[in-house]
């Protein structure tokens, strides 16, 4: 504020200064009391600092680097100065210039105004790219360095470099291959941008860089379903189609509306309220008098417990003689004996079976094998049947029929049915490439408030 206001008193000062406010004094200069400003706080250094001598000293030695390329003071007196020797002469003037073209004569090749502008006009050189010259990791690899300069000077060899040493040396014997020349017309054609690389380099190298590709699976080779991506409509689905074409279409239509109609009715019946359950008067009237009228056929009280049975007795096994416990051991290995000559007799027998086994083999082997076709057959036809993706199941897109009379003898009166997009979506689903979904429905956040209005009273 200070400094402005010091140049607008020297300006007002002058002699051909006009004072445009009719208020002022008679020296034509307002008073002006000046401000008394705390210089202790740091926040009023900057606001009510002269800093203007600063800032035209560093403007005056931005102008000279960028002028001169530094400062006047540090250039010598060649770069500064010059001696003026007179005009050229005009012998001197004339250098032999290659002619390139025609050229008007008296007129001399100057640059286009536009270059000109272009022209790096300032000697500052270009701040130096300090991440130019910045390595990565330069401080660990200078560190490797040293280490590895102090272990050598040990003649301790790494075990890295033990490895390489260690590893088996090439056939040097074999003959390196002869490269093909590129105008070779038999020579092996190679598609750069193919799936399958070249990989002719070392597999050990390869491995251990981490360049090896990773073996992929075959099962992630196969695709998610044998459908193809557009399936064609039957003969009898065209405009015109054939009288027993478009019979056979509208059979398999009927044959698909039977079957939601069984499923339906199959749920109806299953709903279905049995007219046995139904509650009547009697049955009502039944349970509410249950338990209040004492009825003539009680039972009895139980017996009474037997004579000579003491309740809660413990009953004491006797103590085995030693002859009892002798002839228990001569049953148990007789037993014994008689299971294993039973098992060699099983044995002996079925020397004599040999024909009926070699048959109920043979059977099991034959019901095994129809097994596996059945399953191979049934994993066939699932393949082309939408598996479960999600937690909704795929519904199968209506057929598009026409019937008899609604058919068009020509393009002109067709009438266009369906939706290309929803059978695209429907058809992505049956490929087993999205899962079924349906449409997010809209849950309300907020109650709706109704409110009776004037207008609404007035009607009558």
């Amino acid at each position: 504020m200070a400094p402005s206001r010091r140049t607008k008193r020297v300006v007002a000062s002058q002699p051909g200064f006009l004072n445009l406010k009719s208020s002022s004094g008679a020296a034509g200069l307002p008073s002006i009391r000046r401000k008394r400003v705390n210089k202790n706080k740091k926040k009023n250094w900057n606001k009510h600092s002269d800093i203007n001598d600063v800032t035209e000293f560093l403007e005056d030695v931005r102008h000279q680097e960028r002028t001169i390329g530094g400062l006047l003071s540090d250039k010598s007196d060649d770069n500064l100065f010059f001696l003026d020797v007179g005009q050229p002469k005009k012998a001197e003037q004339k250098v032999a210039e290659p002619v390139d073209g025609k050229k008007r004569k008296g007129k001399a090749v100057r640059p286009l105004r536009i270059d000109l502008i272009l022209q790096h006009d300032s000697l500052v050189p270009p701040p130096k790219d300090v991440l130019a010259y910045q390595q990565p990791n330069a401080k660990k690899l200078r560190r490797i360095g040293q280490k590895a300069e102090q272990l050598a000077a040990k003649g301790v060899v790494p075990r890295r470099q033990k490895q390489l040493l260690n590893r088996r040396p090439a056939d040097r014997t074999a003959k390196k291959a002869v490269t093909e020349a590129n105008n070779n017309p038999d020579r092996e054609y190679y598609d750069i941008w193919g799936q399958e690389s070249k990989d002719t380099a070392d597999p050990w190298y390869l491995q251990q860089t981490g360049k090896k590709r990773v073996k992929r699976p075959e099962k992630l080779n196969e695709k998610p379903s044998v459908l193809p991506a557009v399936e064609v409509i039957a003969p009898g689905g065209s405009y015109n189609p054939d009288f027993f074409s478009h019979q056979a279409l509208l059979q398999e239509a009927h044959e698909v509306e039977v079957k939601k109609q069984k499923e339906e009715d199959k749920i109806e019946r299953q709903l279905a309220v049995n007219k046995e359950h139904i509650a009547t008067e009697e049955t009502i009237l039944r349970e509410q008098v249950e338990g209040l009228v004492e009825e003539e056929n009680e039972e009895e009280a139980p017996n009474e417990e037997e004579e000579g049975v003491a309740v809660g007795a413990i009953t004491v096994a006797e103590k085995k003689t030693e002859r009892q416990r002798k002839k228990e051991r001569a049953y148990k290995v007789k037993e014994q004996l008689r299971q294993a000559n039973r098992y060699q007799n099983d044995k002996r027998q079925q020397l004599f079976q040999l024909r009926s086994i070699k048959t109920s083999i043979k059977q099991e082997e034959q019901e095994t094998k129809d097994k596996q076709k059945q399953r191979k057959a049934k994993q066939e036809a699932q393949k082309a049947q939408p598996r479960r993706l999600g937690k909704l199941k795929f519904k199968a897109q209506d057929m598009e029929v026409q019937l008899s009379d609604e058919l068009a003898g020509s393009l002109r009166q067709l009438k266009p049915e369906g939706s290309v997009l929803k059978d695209r979506f429907k058809s992505l689903q049956k490929r087993n490439l999205i899962e079924p979904r349906e449409r997010a429905k809209f849950k309300r956040r907020l109650k709706l408030k109704y409110v009776e209005k004037r207008a609404f009273r007035e009607i009558t």
